[in-house]
């Protein structure tokens, strides 16, 4: 893979700090967001960690505007933002989510990936290297869920978002490459707390149970050789990517 630095949000554990590891082991530079720090990626010289609350959605694009100066680009190939970080909760019929949690979510889950994708785009267009955006999405932003409101309704506003501004990149003269990736079902923490809420509050335990019961929750490892790959490949703007084994 060519040599390159990636922001990732969510680093601090599942998706975010496999797919960092994978590629500070490559030599590529990372630079983490995430509010808690990864004992796991400390130790890489070519980690810098930012901690920070992506609910602070006025204080992404100033973190965005001092990543992207501060960034030493010479002899890098790709610059890529990876918009990982995402809530899970509130797990529950919607008349029981309060005003606070909503509100939590879908800044943390769609308006903040949206703030940085604009401002990696507007920071980095004086950069003449390969530059792409992917936006970790899922399954649910497609098939509705009960008890899922808040998670669903990100995530499809993150498909649409997606695809929005992946129209707008196809007519520039340097375009951003920009997709959203549904990784399927990944063994997280996410995974685990879905699996362990109570059933009277969450009727999708069960399914998330039998998911993992029956092997369909892949290994975070998995994933992450996945997506080196989505990263090397070339895709139509805006478009949504879906995990398969057959691509492995």
């Amino acid at each position: 893979m060519a040599r390159g630095h990636f922001i990732i949000t969510g680093t601090s554990k599942g998706i975010g700090e496999q797919l960092a590891g994978m590629l500070l082991d490559l030599g590529h530079q990372v630079i983490g967001i995430a509010r808690g720090n990864s004992e796991r990626l400390r130790g890489y010289s070519n980690y810098t960690h930012r901690s920070f609350d992506l609910s602070d959605i006025m204080g992404v694009d100033v973190l965005l505007k001092e990543i992207v100066h501060e960034v030493n680009i010479v002899d890098s190939e790709i610059f890529c933002l990876i918009n990982n970080a995402a809530m899970l909760e509130p797990l529950k019929p919607i008349e029981r989510c309060t005003a606070q949690e909503i509100q939590q979510h879908l800044q943390v889950s769609l308006a903040a990936p949206m703030v940085a994708t604009s401002s990696f785009i507007r920071y980095t267009e004086y950069i003449d290297i390969r530059r792409k955006i992917i936006n970790i999405t899922s399954g649910s932003g497609t098939y509705p869920a009960p008890g899922m409101s808040a998670y669903c309704t990100a995530k499809a506003g993150i498909n649409m978002f997606t695809q929005c501004v992946g129209a707008e990149q196809a007519n520039q003269p340097r375009p951003v490459e920009i997709i959203a990736v549904d990784p399927g079902m990944v063994e997280t923490q996410l995974q685990a707390a879905a699996r362990g809420k109570d059933e009277e509050d969450f009727g999708m335990v069960k399914y998330f149970k039998q998911a993992y019961e029956s092997g369909q929750v892949q290994p975070a490892e998995e994933l992450g050789r996945y997506l080196l790959k989505i990263i090397e490949n070339e895709y139509p703007a805006g478009e949504l990517v879906h995990y398969t084994h057959a691509e492995l």
